[in-house]
């Protein structure tokens, strides 16, 4: 079972991402708050396994709060909830930690596979705002992809391979399918990966495989 917090500070908003997180029996939402301060309280309490939060939130942006959150409850993946006028937003989010991005008018599948992604270890970004993720964090500059393929060029081809499965989405029990491998296999990768691209997070080495130009779509 899937244990989700869930913080907006609308009623509205989170009755419908609850109502669509029911619909799936493995994941029960354990806590709904409406603010940045009692997400990081109840987090501490109940250690959920995704943290859902709105970026705009009263008493404590959702910013603030996954910092904290991070901090606190390092086994908790944190998925920020926004909307397209917030774009700015997420690059900051993604030195914080944050493990996914969902669209609030998003497809309602998409929130049910984002939370079951970073649960399982993997990072999670809308399709629809992905490019825009990109973008923000790029700045889409011819400069920032030649340096992402030169990093990229002194890892393994194994390990390119398994970066390429990262920023594609897949978890760590996908790729170890994909690659029939054990998943301890490909937990061992990223965090050689992780090390020698001296990234701090699986979002952050995800952004420099789409920088790097190795990302397929996912089959």
């Amino acid at each position: 079972m899937i244990r989700v917090l869930l913080a907006d500070d609308e009623a509205m908003i989170r009755a419908g991402v609850r109502a669509i997180l029911a619909s799936d029996a493995e994941i029960d939402v354990v806590v709904e708050v409406g603010d940045g301060r009692a997400a990081i309280e109840e987090c501490s309490q109940h250690r959920p396994d995704v943290a859902l939060l709105d970026i705009r939130m009263p008493k404590l942006d959702g910013l603030a709060a996954a910092a904290e959150i991070r901090r606190a409850c390092p086994n908790t993946a944190v998925v920020m909830l926004t909307t397209f006028g917030e774009d700015a937003y997420i690059a900051r989010a993604l030195s914080l930690g944050a493990s996914g991005f969902l669209l609030k008018a998003g497809d309602p599948r998409e929130l049910l596979q984002g939370v079951h992604a970073v649960a399982d270890g993997a990072a999670f970004l809308s399709p629809k705002v992905a490019k825009r993720v990109i973008t923000e964090f790029t700045g889409e500059t011819m400069s920032r992809g030649s340096a992402a393929r030169e990093r990229v060029a002194t890892l393994t081809d194994r390990e390119r391979e398994v970066l390429a499965l990262v920023g594609a989405g897949l978890s760590n029990a996908e790729i170890a399918r994909r690659l029939h491998v054990v998943e301890g296999t490909v937990k061992s990768y990223v965090s050689q990966i992780l090390t020698r691209l001296d990234e701090r997070n699986r979002v952050r080495a995800a952004i420099l495989a789409y920088e790097a130009g190795i990302v397929k779509h996912r089959e």
